[in-house]
């Protein structure tokens, strides 16, 4: 089982992930938790040149050092941890890519994007995504005061993502979204009757 969660900063995906992880071990799944840009070496050393603040990044860069960066996760951790029949969970996958470097920095045209999350997931879709759905007006009262690079791009950026997000949840079927402003434990409910109902029923 591949499932990601998706989100801006905020959101609360890391609480609802380790909440998961601990639910689906007790239920006997040997579970492998990633964040994308992460993972391997390589990927952890471009995270922290996409998020350092004290760097310009041209938006098509930006582009490729993420895909870069997932190719490598996937290659390495992804791939191999689900062929021996791990559950493995993200803490983001190429909706972020087409969230944020298509809708938000516009970079290139959204197909080119598409193809190239295709190339860098290894044609590899997740089988569910959770959407923690959240107002920018939420989510700014949640985030840390110091922002990384990612976090400075500002308010009409961060609209546009969130847009970005709201569309991909209407198109794609493997969306599940919930209102991340629900208390943690409700927002855990309705993650978990999903995959309950999906995969264990």
């Amino acid at each position: 089982m591949f499932i990601t969660f998706e989100g801006i900063d905020g959101s609360g995906k890391s609480t609802q992930i380790e909440k998961l992880r601990n639910r689906l071990e007790k239920k006997g799944a040997h579970v492998d938790v990633y964040r994308d840009p992460g993972g391997p070496v390589v990927s952890e050393q471009i995270r922290e040149i996409l998020l350092n603040p004290d760097f310009e990044i041209d938006s098509v860069t930006e582009l490729l050092l993420f895909s870069a960066a997932r190719s490598q996760l996937m290659a390495k951790n992804v791939m191999p941890g689900l062929k021996d029949g791990k559950v493995i969970i993200l803490d983001r996958f190429f909706d972020s890519t087409t969230a944020y470097q298509g809708f938000g920095r516009k970079s290139v045209p959204l197909q080119e994007i598409h193809n190239l999350n295709a190339i860098a997931s290894h044609k590899r879709k997740p089988d569910l995504t959770i959407y923690m759905k959240l107002s920018l007006t939420d989510a700014k009262k949640r985030m840390a005061k110091t922002k990384d690079r990612m976090e400075l791009a500002g308010d009409d950026f961060f609209e546009k993502v969130i847009q970005g997000y709201n569309k991909l949840a209407e198109r794609e079927d493997r969306f599940f979204t919930v209102d991340a402003t629900e208390p943690v434990s409700k927002v855990h409910d309705q993650i978990w009757q999903c995959i309950n109902s999906r995969y264990y029923s």
